[in-house]
């Protein structure tokens, strides 16, 4: 049976002050703010984090929930290091970087060792007390991503897949004691290969 493609578009989130929240996301935070609408007594904002196919809404009356009461709403970096100095730099309060040693475990400071994907996390909070986490994740679980649809959302997030491929590149010259001259189809396999994750190529 041919399933129907849902896709997530919107998370709402629950705040006391509208304005003091558009500040947070919209100046302090610098995401894209896409609507602003009043109807009578009700008023709905939408943001969109940069590089995000999905937004938020929050305003008067939506959603119809505790402020503050959303916790670990993700967004997935591919530098944890880079993206909390960012929001640092923003003026936001940002946890230390911190890893686990397996689900449920205690936190443990500083970046997962070697950097392993879905491992690394940061978190901070908006005015409301909403919880956001950053997660990063560099090379997908398999049949996250479909192959034919791998795609970056930024240049810093190329950048820094060409980065990685370029470093797992030089120990696949070391390996086999030449250099390669199609290099860049290399590149080009082990970028999907991580973005939708299949086996890298050695």
């Amino acid at each position: 049976m041919k399933t129907v493609d849902l896709k997530l578009e919107v998370v709402a989130v629950p705040v006391a002050d509208v304005d003091r929240a558009k500040r947070f996301y919209g100046e302090t935070l610098g995401w894209r703010l896409d609507a602003d609408f009043v109807s009578g007594e009700f008023r709905g904002l939408q943001y969109t984090p940069p590089g995000s196919s999905s937004s938020i809404h929050f305003g008067k009356g939506v959603p119809q929930a505790t402020p503050g009461s959303a916790k670990g709403l993700f967004l997935v970096v591919s530098d944890i290091v880079a993206a909390r100095a960012e929001l640092v730099d923003r003026g936001v309060q940002v946890s230390e970087v911190f890893h686990r040693a397996g689900p449920g475990k205690p936190p443990i400071s500083g970046p997962s060792p070697e950097r392993r994907s879905y491992s690394s996390f940061a978190t901070f909070d908006d005015p409301d007390g909403n919880t956001w986490v950053l997660q990063e994740v560099t090379t997908r679980l398999p049949g996250r991503v479909e192959s034919d649809e791998t795609k970056y959302a930024s240049l810093t997030d190329l950048a820094s897949a060409m980065r990685r491929a370029e470093i797992a590149h030089g120990e696949h010259e070391k390996r086999t004691g030449q250099r390669d001259a199609d290099w860049p189809s290399w590149y080009a396999s082990y970028m999907i290969a991580e973005q939708s994750g299949k086996p890298l190529p050695t």
